[in-house]
């Protein structure tokens, strides 16, 4: 793999793109005379461009194309579409890795011209992304985290890699931005601190545990571990988390507005546990090192699981794990107990300290 040029494909999705970083940093650190070119998609853009594994980065201009479509303007885009293609060939890579595994990536795998195209066989991907490769990696028959999926991509090119310690790089501007943060306030985070996220995006609002819930554990984590509660949130989030902290007796604090997943990360490389639901955030902390506690209500806690040292809080009602976005009921998340996190939260802690208890 010496000076090869590598190409990695996961395109769309925020935290899919989050769970591939650390095998993407795993090739870098074992071929680290490689070229690792990254084709995404625009809300991910900025997260891979930070991370110095990463030589270049290609925009997908997906949205931009299908605007172009439906705007009737389809011979500028078939123009833009070649152009696209034709700069992707005279770049001449030796490798390209599928981690997305759907038509639209494998078409540009295909498209590319690379000789070694590596991708997931036909059970373990979708949409005939499959022919577009032309060596196939076979994926475990039972349900494997996301992260781990990906580590497993890495076997089409020989390299057998554990996942390990792979942290999402904070470039110093970033740093510095959140340490002015941290050094204004008063009084100062006390140990333990705890972050939590309790927010989604529009999208998955299916996901969001109840806000009196997220209330009482925030105090209880307050009145009982004598804890510094930091809330963290994302667009859309503000006022969501301003209505927790309103109705809760102890007092908490806002964490700064970010602007970026890697600002998001050294809030939470500041804090000694992350709290929250299945989102992207979630993701982030995980790979800051720090254990994370995660809420799982209709998504798989498998396919989702984090990075690094966690607990799981699910309650098993007989429909989750589902896809069912429009669900009103949310029982699997209803039945989950303040307790039930505050007891997960206060194990993490404790096997944190190296105690039985905390």
């Amino acid at each position: 793999m010496d000076n090869q040029k590598i190409l990695v494909l996961r395109l769309s999705a925020v935290g899919d793109v989050i769970r591939t970083l650390p095998a993407v940093k795993a090739i870098k650190k074992n071929f680290p005379s490689a070229s690792i070119t990254w084709i995404v998609e625009e809300t991910s853009k900025a997260l891979v461009e930070s991370q110095p594994e990463v030589e270049e980065v290609i925009l997908f201009p997906r949205q931009r194309w299908s605007e172009g479509i439906r705007a009737l303007k389809g011979w500028r885009t078939i123009g833009e579409v070649r152009t696209f293609i034709q700069s992707l060939r005279r770049k001449k890579f030796d490798l390209v890795l599928d981690f997305h595994g759907i038509l639209k990536s494998g078409l540009l795998s295909f498209l590319s011209g690379s000789p070694q195209r590596i991708g997931y066989d036909r059970r373990s991907s979708k949409e005939g992304n499959f022919l577009f490769s032309n060596k196939k990696v076979k994926l475990p028959k039972e349900r494997i985290s996301r992260f781990e999926r990906n580590f497993y991509l890495l076997k089409g090119m020989g390299l057998e890699v554990q996942p390990e310690d792979y942290p999402l790089f904070i470039p110093a501007e970033d740093r510095g931005y959140v340490n002015s943060f941290f050094n204004q306030l008063f009084p100062p985070l006390k140990s333990p601190s705890i972050a939590i996220h309790p927010g989604t995006s529009p999208k998955t609002l299916y996901k969001r545990w109840l806000p009196d819930k997220y209330a009482q554990l925030a105090d209880q984590l307050v009145h009982e571990l004598k804890a510094t509660v930091l809330f963290t949130w994302g667009p859309g989030e503000l006022e969501w988390v301003k209505m927790i902290q309103r109705r809760m007796k102890e007092s908490s604090v806002l964490g700064p507005h970010t602007i970026s997943l890697t600002q998001l990360g050294e809030v939470y490389r500041r804090c000694d546990l992350y709290i929250g639901g299945d989102t992207g955030p979630m993701h982030v902390a995980s790979l800051m090192g720090i254990p994370v506690v995660v809420i799982y209500g209709p998504t798989d806690p498998v396919i989702n699981g984090p990075f690094g040292p966690h607990k799981k809080v699910i309650k098993n009602v007989g429909c989750n794990p589902c896809r069912d976005r429009s669900c009103k009921e949310l029982k699997c998340l209803k039945e989950i107990a303040v307790d039930d996190v505050f007891k997960a939260t206060r194990e993490v802690l404790a096997e944190k300290r190296g105690q039985a208890t905390f």
